[in-house]
């Protein structure tokens, strides 16, 4: 047989396996998968039990026999009498009804909260529209400056008609996405510059720098990051300077954020072939353009899962700014469980709050695979 009708009969395993379950049909793909042995079928049959009871005792207790609402007495205060009659049988997803409010806005003013569900509205918008690789233009970096804008106009305030809202008055979804928005905005450059100066042959007291600034960072954990931004950095500066404690918070998680995704990006260029290097080289592009056009866009298709991991790992730990005051979407659900009719529903609260945070780490987790693939099948073609 020539090499050319091997090569041509040749079919990749995932594509086999594909032909395979279209050959025999679903029935035949659970007998052989599932129901293939005494012991195949007895684990099967074990975990389907178990799964179907759990699956029907939450459908039972968040669905049908859950309280959504509760009546109000003359004062305003909630009567959560039935709540306290169906605990332990259905959910009280009424106490989310009566603080989704605090919970996502925080202390803003409430005539004013409006403004806030726009500025979430509008990190939806710029994290959809950075997502879509025909907006990977110099104009992406014009709608981030625009739409940043408009989230300080309308939190702050103070123009345009707006009512003057302070930091201190900011507090639940929108304080995780500036948090987080920024800390990968500014964080991500930095990691990609630790990580080429931790590379550099020819900078000896550049790469020690970058050695030290990297090992330190990791040494540490982000509360005490965020115990020195607060704490300590305010005495570095000039008597009278006075820096909010909201951007102290977000130099902290730039700056933690950014050592850990340093180490990813130097790991992607390590992995890359020195041949890529030296055919530039050979070429005759400078330093930043081999870089900027070769080296960096290949070693970080390289590292896609590790950096959307580091991501989500910095989105969920936002919630840590609460040790130096700012009130953060699960601190704002903890402020919602102190009214004295609802401290006994902490578990509903906490469900609300993981399904928005799984929302968000979700949609990072998917992107991810979705871009991995298409980069994976460009290269590839």
């Amino acid at each position: 047989m020539s090499q050319a009708s091997t090569t041509a009969g040749h079919v990749p395993t995932p594509a086999r396996d594909q032909l395979k379950v279209a050959a025999l049909g679903p029935w035949a793909w659970l007998r052989t998968n599932l129901f293939g042995s005494t012991w195949s079928t007895a684990v099967t049959l074990a975990l389907g039990y178990v799964i179907v009871r759990v699956v029907f005792g939450l459908f039972e207790w968040g669905i049908v026999h859950a309280v959504w609402h509760v009546p109000y007495g003359p004062t305003g205060i909630p009567d959560t009498t039935v709540c306290q009659k169906a605990a332990g049988i259905g959910a009280c997803w009424a106490v989310l009804a009566d603080k989704y409010r605090l919970i996502l806005f925080g202390r803003y003013p409430y005539d004013e909260q409006w403004r806030q569900a726009i500025v979430v509205l509008l990190f939806i918008g710029l994290y959809i529209v950075s997502g879509m690789r025909r907006f990977w233009r110099k104009e992406l970096v014009l709608i981030w400056i625009a739409t940043l804008t408009a989230v300080g106009i309308l939190m702050w305030g103070g123009v345009f008609g707006l009512q003057l809202v302070t930091e201190d008055y900011w507090g639940g979804l929108p304080i995780t996405l500036i948090l987080a928005t920024f800390g990968a905005a500014f964080s991500f450059p930095l990691a990609v510059l630790i990580a080429l100066g931790r590379r550099s042959t020819k900078l000896p007291a550049v790469k020690m720098l970058c050695v030290l600034y990297v090992e330190i960072i990791r040494g540490v954990p982000l509360i005490a990051v965020l115990f020195m931004a607060s704490v300590m950095f305010p005495l570095f500066l000039p008597a009278g300077v006075n820096i909010d404690k909201l951007l102290r918070a977000q130099v902290a998680f730039i700056l933690f954020a950014g050592a850990y995704l340093a180490e990813v990006v130097r790991a992607g260029l390590q992995a890359l072939p020195k041949g890529q290097a030296e055919a530039a080289d050979a070429l005759g592009l400078s330093y930043w353009k081999k870089t900027g056009f070769i080296i960096l866009p290949q070693a970080l298709r390289l590292v896609i899962p590790p950096l959307v991991n580091t991501f989500i790992g910095f989105f969920k730990d936002t919630s840590l700014v609460l040790i130096i005051g700012l009130f953060d979407l699960l601190t704002m659900g903890k402020v919602a469980l102190s009214d004295p009719p609802w401290q006994s529903f902490s578990t509903e609260v906490y469900i609300g709050l993981a399904a928005i945070y799984i929302a968000f780490c979700f949609a990072m987790s998917k992107y991810s695979r979705s871009l991995e693939r298409d980069l994976n099948r460009s290269r590839t073609r």
